[in-house]
């Protein structure tokens, strides 16, 4: 089993700025990719920010600019720095990793985090 492990929720006023984490443990072989993702009420979740395993990172058009994906050196923590929050950055966000738990296992699987409310006030 995999366990994501986020933190960093908080409400910030528009301007400030936020850092989210997501810590995996657990059975883990290998990490894929690892991605953000936030939904807002009464929204779908969307993708926010990933990086991919080589290290290339893809950001959705909202927030390029202001937001920075990372990992640590293990690659078993990510990252999501927040810079110049707006109100409409407001949602759940939660973090997604890929894992191969063993040797044996030929795939990666998906897991997801608890989900972390981010609010920012006008």
């Amino acid at each position: 089993q995999v366990h994501l492990v986020e933190s960093g929720r908080g409400l910030v006023q528009s301007g400030g700025s936020l850092r989210l984490s997501c810590a995996a443990t657990g059975s883990i072989f290998s990490i894929g990719d690892m991605e953000w993702y936030r939904q807002a009420t009464g929204k779908e979740r969307e993708l926010v920010a990933e990086i991919f395993r080589n290290g290339r990172t893809n950001y959705a058009d909202s927030v390029k600019g202001r937001f920075t994906i990372s990992r640590d050196a293990a690659k078993t923590t990510m990252y999501l720095q927040m810079n110049s929050l707006i109100p409409e950055d407001s949602a759940v966000y939660y973090c997604k990793v890929w894992v191969r738990e063993s040797i044996r296992t030929s795939g990666f699987t998906g897991y997801w985090g608890q989900g972390t409310q981010v609010t920012v006030s006008s």
